[in-house]
């Protein structure tokens, strides 16, 4: 049960006339005609359980964009309602002004429209329906909530799609209008040409040269359908903030910049999502479906409080992938974990691999090397001096070990990881 205003109203009404008759009976009078008006008023009024209702979600979107959900109210009884409705969703489903009132006739369906503005991305869940009910009096009403089941998806906001067209651009240039003349791990042949002067010679066909009686070479372009295994590391360290996210969310930037590249390439692409324990796993990812089925894995996963176990991962990649491809980590970089936990699980990835890892640098730290104007700025340039210095030394140690590295900003990361895939291309080694 639920009161209106015009109850509030009818009780200062019957109040002010206590007060200025000053006797019992008038005041028993006055609350006995406002209760009586109260029940009656519930009696007829009609039950909102009766009511049947339906939500019907919009489809996916990236987060940052708008969506919708329609709630379809239907009338199965002979009676008139007058309705007040709450439509409630979660509060990072950005529902506003998700109140409305309408009147159903016997029969009769009311649509409503809700604008849902998501804060964050995963599957959003709605939450309960109100109705309230009036007769015509509108002195006091019914109120009933249940669920209406309904969830929307919400997948990461691809920010790096900017950078495809000219990653693409390089990529067909690459493929397409100049040809490798030196042979590598990740080339087949592609035609035979003549020799040019500066050619290498050891890129010349003999038994072509003997049928056509001229210096003929062989040409190689970048191989196709070669495998790229990309990890994801959901641990603690990645939960770290990162400008307006986290470095979580870089990471699946960058790993979905580079597997629309790589399927768009021809390549298969294998996502590893790991900490202590593989949150989630899927792949080879087909070209035209990549991004989607991307999305829909990686929707709802976010970093968790357990310690990164890079055993998992390892085994993981060597279940997924026996041939050689491409093992791009992304992971928050340091050097205890360097030490004790990747360093002793690369030698058996190497041995039939191309490794890469590449973590989101620091900005905070550049700015408070260069902050020296007071006693208290010089400690901290000199902390952040040093932790750029183990960074740097980090780096050159994997790079000596015939490990890629990047270390790079979380607006450069997604960009420089697609480059990194290009020039391997380029070279032959993938």
């Amino acid at each position: 049960m639920v009161l209106t205003w015009r109850t509030m109203v009818f009780a200062g009404i019957v109040g002010v006339g206590v007060v200025a008759l000053q006797t019992t009976t008038a005041a028993l009078i006055g609350i006995t005609v406002l209760l009586v008006g109260i029940v009656v008023d519930l009696i007829i009024t009609p039950s909102p359980r009766r009511i049947e209702a339906a939500r019907t979600p919009g489809g996916k979107v990236r987060l940052g964009q708008e969506t919708w959900a329609d709630l379809t109210l239907h009338n199965p009884t002979r009676r008139t309602y007058r309705l007040h409705l709450r439509d409630a969703w979660s509060p990072s489903a950005g529902a506003e002004n998700n109140r409305d009132r309408c009147r159903l006739a016997a029969g009769e369906s009311h649509v409503r429209r809700q604008t849902l503005k998501p804060t964050r991305r995963g599957w959003l869940s709605a939450d309960k329906v109100t109705l309230r009910s009036f007769s015509v009096l509108g002195i006091a009403g019914r109120q009933v909530s249940f669920d209406v089941p309904a969830q929307v998806a919400i997948t990461p906001p691809f920010l790096s799609r900017r950078h495809l067209p000219s990653r693409l651009h390089r990529l067909r240039e690459m493929e397409g209008r100049t040809a490798l003349m030196v042979r590598g791990m990740g080339t087949e042949f592609d035609s035979l040409r003549e020799y040019v002067p500066g050619d290498d010679v050891r890129s010349i066909d003999w038994r072509a040269t003997a049928r056509a009686q001229e210096v003929m070479v062989k040409t190689w372009r970048p191989e196709r359908d070669r495998r790229v295994v990309i990890v994801i590391d959901s641990g603690r360290l990645a939960a770290k903030r990162s400008a307006e996210g986290t470095q979580f969310d870089t990471f699946v930037e960058a790993a979905m910049l580079l597997t629309a590249l790589a399927g768009s390439a021809g390549d298969r692409v294998d996502v590893i999502v790991a900490d202590a324990r593989i949150r989630t796993a899927f792949g080879p990812l087909a070209r035209e479906k990549a991004i989607p089925r991307f999305d829909e894995e990686i929707a709802d996963v976010f970093p968790s409080l357990y310690e990164s176990d890079w055993q998992v991962m390892a085994s993981e990649v060597l279940k997924r992938c026996s041939t050689q491809a491409l093992v791009v980590f992304l992971t928050p970089l340091d050097a205890i974990t360097i030490q004790e936990d990747v360093l002793p699980s690369l030698p058996l990835l190497k041995r039939g691999h191309q490794i890469a890892f590449a973590s989101v640098s620091d900005p905070q730290l550049q700015d408070m090397a260069d902050e020296v104007y007071s006693p208290a700025q010089v400690y901290r340039a000199g902390a952040a001096q040093r932790e750029m210095l183990n960074q740097r030394a980090l780096s050159r140690a994997m790079s000596a070990s015939g490990v890629y590295s990047l270390t790079e900003p979380e607006e450069k990361l997604p960009p420089a990881l697609a480059d990194l895939y290009i020039r391997l291309k380029a070279q032959g080694k993938l």
